[in-house]
């Protein structure tokens, strides 16, 4: 049986090898670099990361986007905790949730910059985008836990910390997990495009912005790279 990091790694050096295709011959007659090489990116990367504004604007946006993270994180559990104790809090917070969900993500950015300095709007963003996802992971593991084993925690009179740890860790577990990294992914995402938007000063998305202002391909798919090695 073939080892799953191999065939990944062979899947990944696939598609390095369509990219590098695809530059060459995107690029044979075209006086504007249309898509860098694989090569190109990294060596820009290597460039880019000898200078101290490479790595301040790493640390403002992983600060900011970790903080909103990880607020609503905490915020999300325990909403959670309160909505499966107390129905009427599920219910009043509902419409809310349902909302945070469906709105678009530029109509926060822009009422975030309306109300706030540009400087926290990644927290923020990041913030709102993390909560309903956390939220409703938690919720749906509490709810998951089984029936048969709370009704016998009840019969040997088991002590609230006791029925935490044997009856709903196990069943929230998987689904707070699995919440974690899909609202990692979208605070990172949500986070850099509102920097994008806002472009606060030394942050990830003020250098994506300006990759675009100068048509600098290299340093675009560069920043993006960085993106993806620092949300991992």
């Amino acid at each position: 049986m073939k080892n799953p990091q191999t065939i990944r790694a062979w899947a990944a050096a696939f598609w390095l090898a369509i990219w590098q295709l695809g530059s060459v011959i995107l690029n044979r007659d075209s006086l504007l670099p249309l898509l860098v090489s694989p090569v190109q990116v990294l060596v820009r990367v290597a460039q880019l990361s000898g200078t101290t504004d490479f790595w301040a604007s790493i640390c403002f946006s992983l600060l900011r986007i970790a903080t909103g993270f990880f607020l609503a994180a905490g915020l999300g559990i325990l909403l959670a905790m309160l909505s499966a104790r107390f129905h009427q809090v599920k219910d009043i917070l509902a419409p809310v949730v349902l909302a945070v969900k469906t709105i678009p993500v530029a109509s926060f950015i822009i009422l975030v910059l309306i109300l706030f300095s540009s400087r926290s709007l990644a927290a923020l963003i990041s913030f709102l985008m993390v909560l309903p996802i956390i939220y409703t992971n938690v919720l749906a593991g509490i709810e998951a836990a089984d029936r048969q084993l709370l009704e016998m925690a009840d019969v040997f009179g088991m002590s609230a910390w006791s029925r935490l740890w044997y009856v709903y860790r196990p069943a929230l577990l998987p689904y707070l997990l699995a919440g974690s990294r899909i609202a990692c992914g979208m605070a990172w995402k949500s986070g850099v495009a509102a920097e994008v938007i806002g472009v606060p000063e030394l942050s990830i998305g003020e250098k994506l912005y300006m990759a675009k202002i100068y048509l600098s391909t290299a340093e675009l798919f560069a920043w993006t790279f960085v993106v993806i090695v620092v949300s991992r």
